[in-house]
């Protein structure tokens, strides 16, 4: 197994990793915290999801960098500028400062592919990819398990330990919880 991390410019591969089983279906899509305005993000039903991601996957910079498996999309991973980002305005998570920092809020991969070290590759891809685009820092903002199993469904965030094997240094609390376990800012400087 090969894994090769590239932009996500291609919206079918986009919609393989984190696309619903239906087109009508109302999933996230990752939108949620892409989107600046929660207004548009609830407005967005069904099939408009999907095309407001495929308007996204044409723009520069991408919405994030997918993994391969061959020509196989096996990965996600959500990443851009914080101030394109729901994050930019987020009371839970601090603004630590006025750096242009990018955001990386979801690492998620295929059942299937899971267990096989490709959410490292996609975090150092999404890192890779925000240095390419001038990004000074990357943010996350895991959840602090301290090893504790996280229910699949909100494990789309990591985990602290997945960002520190990454060179991440954990920066603030936040006033974040999921899953029940808090979440924290976590940064990784590229200046």
């Amino acid at each position: 197994m090969t894994i090769e991390v590239r932009a996500a410019s291609v919206f079918d591969d986009v919609a393989a990793v984190v696309g619903p089983k239906r087109p009508d279906a109302n999933v996230c899509f990752c939108l949620s915290y892409r989107l600046t305005s929660s207004k548009e993000n609830l407005a967005l039903r069904g099939p408009a999801r999907g095309e407001r991601v495929r308007e996204l996957c044409a723009e520069d910079p991408a919405p994030g960098v997918i993994a391969y498996d061959g020509d196989e999309p096996v990965g996600w991973a959500a990443v851009h500028p914080r101030a394109d980002t729901s994050f930019a305005t987020n009371r839970r998570i601090p603004r630590l400062d006025d750096l242009d920092v990018w955001s990386l809020w979801c690492v998620r991969v295929r059942p299937g592919h899971r267990r096989q070290g490709i959410s490292h590759h996609l975090i150092a891809g999404a890192v890779a990819f925000a240095r390419e685009h001038g990004a000074p820092m990357v943010e996350a903002y895991p959840v602090d398990n301290r090893g504790a199993k996280v229910d699949l469904t909100m494990a789309y965030v990591g985990t602290r330990a997945a960002f520190e094997r990454a060179g991440f240094e954990k920066a603030a609390d936040t006033t974040s919880v999921l899953n029940g376990f808090p979440r924290v800012l976590m940064r990784l400087d590229l200046r």
